[in-house]
């Protein structure tokens, strides 16, 4: 069971008390649905920037991996070279790996084709759960997270092993992952 807050709200377990930028997250983004294209292009970036490292560090350094990355607007990262690449490798604001910088880069290509296909990213995610949020809790990975996986990386997407689309799936609203107890459950 999660112990109640100061504020009375019981939240889950992962969300760390002592970092109020986290705790905002949980409250008022993390598992509400997102349909807007630029926004599941800006999670998307950052879900694979947290491979192998907690949500927490890619949270704390959003607002610089924003201003690194043109706002997240997938039409100017697609068109990112070897000038800018090595720019943002020089910025300690954003995690400085070389293989998820250039896999951004070339996500942002595969977004748009992406959004040419279906008239938005959007349609295509939700497409997915015919528009609906699912409710899942305790996973890490799913039969729908394995297959919006596998047709990602077969579109030519990288970074986007299953279980980085499962936690993206939970950041955006398609799965509901709050725990029992958690007062957004």
């Amino acid at each position: 069971m999660n112990r109640r807050w100061q504020d009375g709200k019981c939240r889950c377990r992962w969300v760390n008390p002592d970092n109020p930028l986290y705790v905002k997250y949980h409250d008022e983004e993390w598992g509400k649905a997102v349909f807007d294209d630029q926004k599941l292009f800006e999670m998307l970036i950052l879900e694979s920037f947290q491979a192998g490292l907690s949500w927490e560090c890619v949270l704390l350094k959003r607002e610089c991996f924003r201003m690194a990355f043109d706002q997240f607007d997938p039409e100017k990262v697609s068109r990112y070279g070897e000038e800018k690449v090595a720019q943002l490798m020089e910025n300690s604001g954003i995690i400085r790996n070389r293989r998820k910088i250039e896999a951004a880069v070339n996500n942002a290509a595969v977004f748009l084709r992406i959004q040419q296909t279906y008239g938005s990213f959007s349609s295509y995610l939700w497409g997915w759960t015919e528009g609906k949020s699912l409710h899942e809790q305790n996973l890490t990975r799913s039969p729908l997270s394995d297959a919006i996986s596998d047709d990602l990386k077969k579109r030519g997407m990288r970074f986007v092993g299953t279980t980085i689309v499962y936690s993206y799936l939970q950041a955006v609203g398609v799965l509901i992952g709050h725990e029992p107890g958690c007062y957004l459950e």
